[in-house]
């Protein structure tokens, strides 16, 4: 029993017994400092040392540029050019999905791939069909002197939706002999124009390109949008002169003629007009010879 109640006083003694730091100059051995200390404040102090180099540590890591270099932490830098990548990813992503949808319609403009309807200079969409028994159909003698005068005036004019643009006209982007007409029930929405290779092929009026690629049916293509809902398509050139995004005045070289695509028999232009998205007979506005 005095041994068990000997030994805390033992422990409690060792660490309260005092000892003395000396430090001496080991040529004079004269006393330069000199430390009385005990094994508690030893512990003590080695552990208050631990916890402020640990809390120091923490300190340095959470609020200094200092974690920066320090594997596994990102800088404040990289972080907001992460946000801002991110932001731009998003944008992005909505700009190609717009381009996505809209080079769609394109492909589909290319493809042919459209309602059928036939549009002629003197046309007008009937929204409701009269039986052919509650009309009389025949023209008049001064009907038929009007439908004349009236060919002649508008020949060059775009179409009736545009009567307000008078000064508004298609100019032809070659000359040439029509190898295959306009032909809606063959669904081939075109002209093609008997050109020599490497002529040039003029823009029919002022716009810009939408569209200037390769593709492995047409070969070359050139698509420019116009005024008043008016596309322009020229297919099968040996090279482009313009590029996406290009102005355009009419009669501005846009392309040279040639034979690519696998869809090609000879050197020609394949030329279409769209209105409003519905294919139009170029010939009802173009002199081709």
């Amino acid at each position: 029993m005095n041994d068990k109640k000997g030994k805390p006083k033992k422990i409690k003694r060792k660490l309260l017994d005092k000892y003395r730091l000396v430090i001496l100059n080991e040529d004079t051995f004269e006393e330069r400092i000199s430390i009385r200390l005990n094994r508690l404040n030893v512990f003590v102090l080695a552990s208050l040392s631990v916890i402020f180099l640990i809390a120091g540590t923490t300190f340095l890591i959470a609020f200094t540029p200092l974690r920066e270099y320090i594997p596994g932490y990102s800088s404040a830098a990289l972080k907001k050019k992460a946000t801002e990548l991110n932001y731009k990813t998003d944008s992005l992503q909505q700009v190609i999905s717009m381009n996505d949808r809209y080079y769609a319609s394109i492909k589909k403009v290319l493809q042919g791939d459209v309602n059928t309807m036939d549009f002629v200079k003197d046309s007008i969409i009937r929204a409701v069909k009269l039986e052919a028994g509650e009309v009389d159909l025949k023209p008049t003698a001064a009907d038929s002197v009007l439908r004349q005068k009236v060919d002649k005036e508008d020949k060059y004019n775009l179409f009736e939706s545009a009567k307000t643009a008078s000064n508004f006209v298609l100019f032809p982007p070659v000359n040439g002999t029509i190898s295959e007409p306009y032909n809606i029930k063959k669904k081939h929405f075109a002209v093609d124009v008997v050109v020599a290779k490497d002529t040039p092929i003029k823009a029919t009026a002022d716009g810009t390109v939408i569209f200037a690629e390769w593709t492995a049916s047409t070969g070359y293509v050139v698509i420019v949008e116009h005024s008043y809902g008016l596309i322009s398509v020229y297919k099968h050139n040996s090279a482009l002169i313009k590029s996406q995004g290009d102005l355009v005045k009419a009669g501005e070289v846009i392309a040279t003629a040639g034979n690519t695509g696998e869809l090609s028999t000879g050197p020609h232009l394949h030329f279409e007009l769209w209105n409003d998205g519905y294919p139009t007979n170029p010939t009802n506005f173009i002199d081709f010879k």
